[in-house]
């Protein structure tokens, strides 16, 4: 039986891939110190003799007695209001984690996974975002602490493949949504959903012209596990290449909640990007993957 390790795995999709691998016959080890993740999120996986978990912080290393065939690297907080409240855990998650991971796949002779994101594209100058973009990224702006951070873990990814040869995967995710959000996440829909529940007006950072593309957190693990299983190197965009503004988005979470509430609009934050868009043509050529839950079914 192969065994993944998968440090976040009490995450968002961190824990979406834990029940994945299990369902794909998979030993999982979950890594996490929970400072965003949940024990919720891995709960039903308590009593399974093929899930372990280990609460760890990934900026200390790491030692595990047995055998290790992959390291998913998903530790960092994700959203705005965590990078933004925990500054320097977040970079250091983005450095000394992923040395710190990239060192456990080295001994172990595993294959390594990067959860990189579309924030390495900063607010971009180009539309769609392919991967062969370098960024348009403020490195001292507020949200920088996780744009840099991300940015830095790639570049350590790509110099243990030239250097150790370790087999080394690098994918960017754009925006993920779907159940095990948290409700105060900070990013749009959870925001959205709750405020239109609790009959509060929605409320939108900028004019609303500002888009985004969603992609359902089931496709997204799936894409995930197909690209660790292939022999690419990426980076890969995964993301659902649908666009519509924050506009588009709001008006639908008060139609389809029945909500009477209001839409207001509070100032943009610093650097917060314009558009965001993945052209995922090398991830449909490459992995035979593209997104299939539409926006209002999940």
């Amino acid at each position: 039986m192969k065994t993944a390790l998968i440090t976040g795995g009490a995450g968002f999709i961190g824990s979406y891939l834990c029940d994945l691998f299990l369902q794909k016959g998979f030993r999982v080890i979950c890594v996490d110190n929970l400072i965003t993740g949940s024990e919720k999120n891995i709960a039903s996986h308590a009593r399974d003799k093929n899930f372990r978990f280990i609460k760890h912080n990934i900026t200390v290393p790491l030692r595990v007695e047995e055998s290790v065939n992959m390291v998913l690297h998903f530790a960092s907080p994700a959203s705005p209001v965590d990078y933004l409240n925990f500054p320097i855990q977040t970079l250091k998650v983005g450095s000394l984690g992923t040395h710190n991971a990239l060192g456990l796949a080295k001994a172990k002779g595993a294959r390594f996974l990067l959860a990189s994101t579309s924030e390495v594209y900063g607010d971009p100058l180009i539309h769609p975002q392919r991967e062969d973009y370098w960024g348009n990224v403020n490195p001292i702006g507020p949200r920088g602490v996780y744009d840099e951070a991300k940015r830095f873990a790639e570049a350590i990814v790509m110099a243990y493949h030239r250097v150790h040869k370790l087999d080394t995967k690098i994918v960017r995710i754009f925006n993920t949504y779907g159940p095990r959000m948290r409700v105060m996440d900070g990013r749009a829909i959870p925001n959205f959903i709750a405020q239109a529940l609790r009959g509060e007006p929605l409320t939108i950072y900028g004019d609303g012209t500002q888009t985004r593309s969603f992609c359902f957190v089931s496709d997204m693990a799936a894409g995930l596990y197909k690209f660790i299983n292939s022999s690419f190197h990426g980076p890969v965009n995964l993301g659902n290449p649908i666009e519509l503004t924050l506009q588009e988005l709001a008006v639908m979470i008060k139609k389809m909640t029945g909500s009477s509430s209001k839409i207001v609009y509070k100032p943009l934050p610093k650097d917060d990007p314009k558009k965001r868009q993945p052209d995922i043509t090398q991830a449909r050529e490459k992995l035979k993957w593209r997104p299939k839950v539409e926006l209002k079914v999940g």
